[in-house]
């Protein structure tokens, strides 16, 4: 049944059960039918890691969580809908049951996280997405919660994993919203992150973003009239990466537990399904171990980070440098640059920053009239 406006505002699917008080939206309110998947173990556990993992060393307000991430996610995600159904501008291909579905997953998004899930992805480890559809499919708590609520988890999986092949139109719609280059992930995270850090760089007009987002051939597309927002957008993702997500503290703790990691795993000392269940507590109890290096966690626990000995302008014409980018060539530089000055295993560490794309291919249009792509129309943000 397809979805209007009024009905969004009104139908049963959506009164509230329960309303969390969040410091960033204020109040976000969980609809019925998903008061039980919030009291799951799986969702309750993302409050126990926190969103930026160890910056709190750095930016002490630092230590707010995935569960506020996810809530907030939920809260932009019901705005979005809200919107788009206010202007008409799904013709008529929004339904009841496909936003229900929706709503879930933006809740359920991050439900396969652990801790430093991002910062890891060099490792040989599953993603995130992949872990949450293993959990909306395993966790026995979970699964009975969306099927009394009359979900299924095979479209909740769909719309959070992106590499998931589905014939689900609608489906594909509500995954393109949620992992889109406007997607309300991005637009919470920002904001948290730089509430929390009490840094300036990431905050943005939200309200005023997403009521001028229209729908065009299947992804989110800006109204011309909203174009500064999205500048600020794009410039306030760089200085966060910039000033807090690459801080060199930060950057130094990262390497360290990644280092750590690699070394386990690969020597077998530590098995990768060990990970995927742990919140932030019960990963730094892994230095209490014998695993090979388990002192580099002690010390990013204990804020005893390693501080930049030599700093270098990656050179894509460097094969020192370009080898640098596999993880396993790395892990043989250190060991070299390790027996080559006498030190024992662990004192050095190599840090690559990955690539970030600032994802400007936004299209813009001005009265459902598809102008072009963000980059070829702002006069800021341009290809040249």
């Amino acid at each position: 049944m397809s979805l209007t406006y009024t009905r969004f505002l009104t139908d049963s699917s959506f009164t509230h059960a329960q309303t969390f008080r969040d410091p960033l939206w204020k109040d976000i309110s969980i609809p019925t039918y998903m008061a039980e998947v919030v009291k799951s173990p799986s969702f309750i556990k993302l409050g126990r890691i926190k969103q930026l993992g160890v910056a709190f060393h750095l930016y002490p307000g630092a230590v707010h969580t995935r569960l506020n991430h996810s809530l907030g996610v939920f809260h932009l995600s019901r705005q979005i809908i809200g919107s788009l159904l206010k202007r008409k501008a799904d013709e008529g291909f929004l339904t009841i049951d496909g936003v229900r579905h929706f709503l879930a997953a933006t809740l359920l998004h991050d439900i396969g996280h652990f801790p430093f899930t991002h910062s890891l992805k060099e490792l040989p480890l599953k993603s995130h997405e992949q872990l949450a559809t293993e959990l909306l499919e395993n966790d026995r708590i979970l699964r009975t919660a969306l099927k009394d609520a009359a979900l299924d988890t095979k479209i909740i999986g769909d719309i959070i994993d992106e590499e998931r092949p589905t014939n689900n139109e609608e489906a594909l719609l509500y995954r393109s919203i949620l992992s889109g280059a406007l997607d309300p992930d991005k637009l919470d995270y920002l904001n948290r992150d730089a509430y929390f850090a009490g840094v300036p760089y990431g905050i943005q007009d939200v309200s005023y973003i997403t009521d001028h987002l229209y729908l065009h051939e299947g992804e989110l597309a800006i109204g011309f009239e909203a174009l500064g927002s999205i500048e600020h957008l794009l410039f306030s993702k760089y200085l966060m990466y910039r000033n807090v997500y690459w801080h060199t503290s930060v950057r130094s703790a990262t390497a360290m537990i990644k280092r750590c990691l690699y070394e386990n795993l690969k020597r077998g000392t530590l098995d990768e399904d060990g990970l995927y269940g742990l919140d932030d507590e019960s990963f730094f109890l892994l230095s209490q171990t014998e695993r090979p290096l388990g002192k580099l966690l002690t010390r990013v626990r204990e804020n005893r980070l390693f501080q930049p000995v030599v700093e270098e302008l990656f050179d894509e014409k460097n094969p020192i440098h370009t080898n640098a980018l596999s993880l396993r060539q790395r892990s043989e530089y250190e060991e070299r640059i390790e027996k080559d000055l006498n030190l024992i295993g662990g004192s050095i560490v190599i840090d690559i920053p990955e690539r970030v794309s600032f994802e400007s291919d936004i299209p813009v249009v001005n009265h459902q009239t598809f102008l072009g792509r963000f980059e070829d129309v702002d006069p800021l943000f341009t290809r040249s």
